[in-house]
Parts: structure tokens; sequence; C-alpha cells
């Protein structure tokens, strides 16, 4: 999502005077963030007498000993360097041990901030962990949080000082097994625009306030005293405190529970002071968090030692190699480029990012291949194209994949796609996954609107995300801009719980983006082949910005059959020229020309 105009701000300001009183005392309290001197902090800490691992320089590691001054200061520094840098190089990951810390960290782009223990509340902030508003002149706001990409919070707690916590942001910004001891705060304030997001695993003791988020995706969490507002399409999957199912108005989808979850793997600490990184068992059914109320979370803890802790100096050849021996893979901050693909062939293996490092391929490589293999797991990571045309830039499993791996399937978190933007990227697709019963949570496939080689012949992309696998689960898909369908959907009983969309901003014209069957491309494609798949809460929008008519026949297209059944779809003209004309098949009313949504709440 880039640019939307003042109808966005009509709109929310009508869906959410019931709580003008409240959103008046938010405004009216929010400190200024002034921030302390720079003060250089060791990239690691000591955890015990063997030492920390060598996580390279952009690692920060603090314990509660640290001086404050110094870890305000460091967070102060990071927020001043990453607030504007959204298409740099530079990555970074700050991680506290279990303990108290009395700081407000601003998180800029590729910033990620995350505890160390086993359970959030291990790690108790002081202050907020947020992420503000940016100015906006063409919002009527002035301030928007439209392009706050790319940073994350994970496995802490925060005690708000302020009125609220602050978490102002939109795609790929993802915040998981965090405890807000207080009030959250999801827009950037005085009704600017709002393009987000996802939480999962997280418990939330006060109000939420959603305000102007246009979309978002809230599961298997734990929310407080309400949940208020929303523009467009808002759904909880397995989340206990939702609101009930209200859509269109208001535009709420919620379903009791997640039908099959596995949480993200994440780093900590044991009791002798020993890294390890935890990854969560697969479960079925849920709803609420993994760890709330003192439960432990099962899973299975592995060593550190047990990975390869790689750098972005690495090529992708010894990396490989350490896979190949079976070590799992740890990539540090940075900017991997690599010649060739890396390959995942053997079951189990964690593939974890810190600080959100990108893949960046330049041969015509993909950026990452893995097998079809039991119980790989993939979890952030940025993937960017490179000037040579990629086919495929991640490839799960291999073409006609059958091997059944319900039981312990392979799954993608926290994934996110370029084509352009820091640099001039081409590729074919995406995404494919093969592999059946593979989860997908949490992926934003995006060819850039803005940034570096932006444009129709330069960045070119045709599609985001193709799953050929049978029983793919996706929680939280995002495919925005590609010049051909967005996703196509090939695999039979698949399940998608929310997916946001924008068509390509782009076409120079009506016959430079027409499929063989019509006017431009649907966004979500099932195939004519499939018998079964469902979906729920389904957002697809157009911002045709080349000053030409360009029309899409429909948003959404599926086979009419008995078991494809489709839940809470709306349709959106954003701004620009022409728009959609229906919003699934042949149902739902044209958004052409002027603001307008078009919402269908149930097809089969």
């Amino acid at each position: 999502m880039r640019t939307v105009r003042d109808h966005c701000v009509r709109e929310t300001s009508r869906a959410r005077r019931g709580i003008s009183l409240v959103r008046l005392l938010a405004l009216a309290s929010v400190a200024v963030f002034t921030g302390a001197g720079l003060v250089s902090v060791p990239a690691t800490a000591a955890a015990h007498k063997d030492g920390a691992p060598d996580f390279g320089p952009n690692v920060f590691v603090y314990d509660p000993s640290t001086p404050v001054t110094q870890i305000q200061a460091k967070l102060d520094e990071l927020f001043a360097q990453q607030e504007d840098n959204e298409m740099g190089t530079n990555r970074y990951a700050v991680l506290f041990k279990p303990g108290r810390y009395d700081v407000n960290a601003r998180l800029g782009y590729y910033t990620t901030v995350a505890g160390l223990g086993r359970s959030p509340d291990d790690v108790d902030i002081n202050g907020a962990i947020r992420v503000i508003g940016q100015p906006d002149p063409d919002s009527a706001a002035g301030i928007s949080s439209l392009t706050n990409f790319w940073r994350s919070a994970e496995n802490l707690s925060v005690t708000p000082t302020d009125w609220s916590n602050q978490w102002a942001v939109s795609q790929a910004s993802p915040m998981r097994r965090v405890h807000i001891r207080g009030t959250l705060w999801l827009e950037p304030g005085n009704a600017g625009f709002s393009s987000g997001g996802y939480i999962a695993d997280s418990k939330v003791d006060g109000i939420t306030i959603n305000g102007s988020q246009q979309q978002w995706l809230t599961r298997d969490s734990e929310l407080g005293d309400a949940w208020t507002n929303g523009v467009w399409n808002q759904v909880f999957s397995g989340v206990t405190g939702a609101p009930p199912t209200g859509f269109p108005n208001p535009p709420y989808t919620t379903l009791p529970t997640s039908p099959v979850t596995r949480e993200k793997p994440f780093l900590h600490i044991d009791d002798s002071g020993d890294y390890r990184v935890f990854v969560p068992s697969l479960r079925h059914n849920t709803s609420g968090t993994t760890w709330a109320d003192g439960r432990r979370q099962e899973g299975t803890s592995l060593p550190i030692r047990d990975f390869f802790i790689a750098k972005p100096s690495d090529s992708a050849q010894k990396i490989n190699q350490q896979l190949s021996r079976g070590k799992h893979l740890l990539l540090t901050p940075g900017v991997y480029h690599l010649d060739q693909a890396l390959r995942v062939r053997n079951k189990n293996t964690v593939v974890l990012g810190l600080g959100m490092p990108s893949l960046a391929p330049g041969t015509g490589d993909a950026a990452l291949k893995i097998d079809d293999v039991d119980g790989v797991r993939i979890a952030g990571v940025l993937v960017d194209a490179g000037r040579r045309e990629s086919d495929t830039l991640v490839e799960v499993g291999e073409r006609n994949s059958r091997r059944d791996h319900s039981r312990n399937p392979i799954s993608l978190q926290d994934v996110f796609f370029r084509i352009g933007g820091p640099w001039v990227g081409k590729a074919k697709t995406s995404l494919v996954v093969n592999s059946d019963d593979t989860l997908i949570d949490n992926i934003w496939a995006w060819r850039g609107d803005h940034g570096n080689g932006i444009g129709w012949t330069q960045n070119t992309a045709d599609t985001g995300v193709v799953v050929n696998g049978d029983d793919v689960t996706a929680y939280g898909l995002f495919v925005e801009h590609y010049q051909k369908y967005q996703t196509i959907w090939n695999g039979e009983r698949g399940r998608t719980i929310f997916y946001q969309s924008e068509l390509p901003y782009d076409p120079p014209s009506q016959s430079a983006w027409s499929s063989p069957t019509g006017k431009g491309w649907a966004s979500y494609k099932v195939s004519p082949r499939v018998k079964a798949h469902e979906a729920w809460g389904l957002g697809v929008y157009s911002y045709f910005n080349q000053g030409v008519d360009i029309r899409a026949d429909r948003g959404i297209e599926v086979p009419k059959t008995k078991k494809v059944s489709f839940h809470n779809m709306v349709t959106v003209f954003l701004d620009g020229s022409g728009g959609i004309e229906r919003t699934i098949n042949d149902v739902g009313t044209p958004v052409v020309g002027s603001y307008g949504t078009s919402t269908v709440v149930a097809y089969q």
C-alpha cells in the first residue's frame, strides 16, 4: 500500500466516532521522545564463561546490568540512521536478556527487537517498543504509516509508560509473542493512513486501537478490553476476546480457532546462559497464545552449536556445504549476494533470520530451494530479486511433489519478497509452493511501486505466489503489484485466512494488461481444475496511476463448484483511473472512477 487519498480519512472518521473521547485522550498523551547522546555499545555481551556466539557487528545484546543510558543511546542511534533508510542495506537486531529495561525504542527500517527468554514475560520493556507515523503530504492528517515496512518485535513484554504503546505499521512488520501490559495503538494518530499488519501469539491487556488500519490479521492471540474500529478488512483467527464477525460493517471476520498452526522459531537463553533456538510444535484447532498463564510452550530447543551462524560475507557455496552436513542456518543481519541458490535438503532444517537479512540472487538462479522433505522451517528473511531475471525466487518442493507432510509440514513465516525497490530486480514468480501441507504464515510478495528500478518494463514480474501443493494453509497472504495474476492456487483443499492485494499501479494501457479471458487479471485465481478451496477475509484494491482508463473484470476468479467457498470479500477503488468491475467472478458491484467499495459476504 503506497498512496490512498482523503476518502480513507472520511471512511475512517465515520467508523470510529464511538471512541472519539478515547482518541482525544490518546492524542493528548503521546510523549515527545527526546533520546540521549550516542554511546558505542559492544556487539555482544558475554552470556556465561564461554561467551556469546559471534552474531556479527549488527547484533546488540543487552542484560539488565548494562547502563540504561547506553542502551537508550544505541536505540536512538539506530533509529536516527534507519528512520528514512527505506531502501538501504543496513540490518540490525537488538536482543534483551531476561530482566527489566527502562527504555523507549523507536524502530526504523530493518530493525528488529526481541527478548531472549522462554516466555515474553521474561523481558519487561518498561517504556515502549514503538513505530511512529511519517510525514505524508497526501494525508489530510499530514502523517501516515503507509510505508512503515520491514521491522519487528518479538518475545518480550511492554509496560507502556505513556498512554499506550504505538505500533503504527504496514506490511512486513510483524509483532509475535509480545505481551502489551496496557493499550496498543496501531495507527499513526490524528486519522493518518495505515495499511498493516500482523500480530500472532500475543496478548494485549487493554484496548487495541486499530483506528485507520485498512486491513489487519490477528492470529492465535488474546485481546483484553476491546478492539476498536477498522476500515475494510479485519480478520481474527483463534483470538480470544476478538469481536464477533460483523462484515462488512464493522469489517470483522472472526474464526474461533485456527485449523493448523506452528509458531515461529525464536532465539533464547537457557538457565545455564547458553543460546538455543526454540522450535514450536505443530498444533490443531488452536486459540489464544502458547505461553500465557505460565504455560510452557510445546516444542524442541536446539543448541546453537547445531547452527551455522552465517555472515553476509559467506558465499552461497560455504552456506550450502554447512546445510548439506546437517547444520541448521542462522542468518545474521546484512545482505547476502548469492551466485547460486541456497539448498535445503535435510528434513527438519531451521533457517532463521536475525535482524531481517536479505537474500539477493544475482545470476538468475533462485534465492532458496527446499526439497520435498518434512519439517523445514524458514523464518524471518527478505528476498530481493536481482537484475538478471529469476524464474522463481523461493521454491518449496519439486514440481509434482506428492509426499504427505501433514504431521510435520514445511513452514514459511515472515518471508518477504521484493521485485525492485532497493535496486532493479526481475523475477517471473516470487514464491512457488509444490509441497503438500505447507504452512504459509505472514508473507508479503511485493513488486515495488516506489524506490529504485521501478517501471513497467524495469521491475518485471508475472505472479507473486503460485500454490501447486495440496492441503496448503496460508495465514496473512499479502501480494501486490505483479503484472499478471497476483496469486494462483492450483492445489486441492487450500485455505487462506486473510488476503490483501493491490493490482499493479502502472499498466501503460489496457492492451498491455489484459488476460486471455478479458480485461486485466484477477488478483486471486483458483484453477478451474480445483474441486475444493476455502478463503476468509479477502481485499483487492485498484489504483491505476498512469492517467489511462484501466479495468479489471474481477478481483477474484474461482471455479463455481460446491466445495469452493469464499467468505467476506471487498474490492476498493483507491484513486487514479479505471477500476474493478466485479468482486468475485460476476458477483459484486463496480468500483470504477471514484472512491468506492464493493463487498460480498459469501460466494459458493
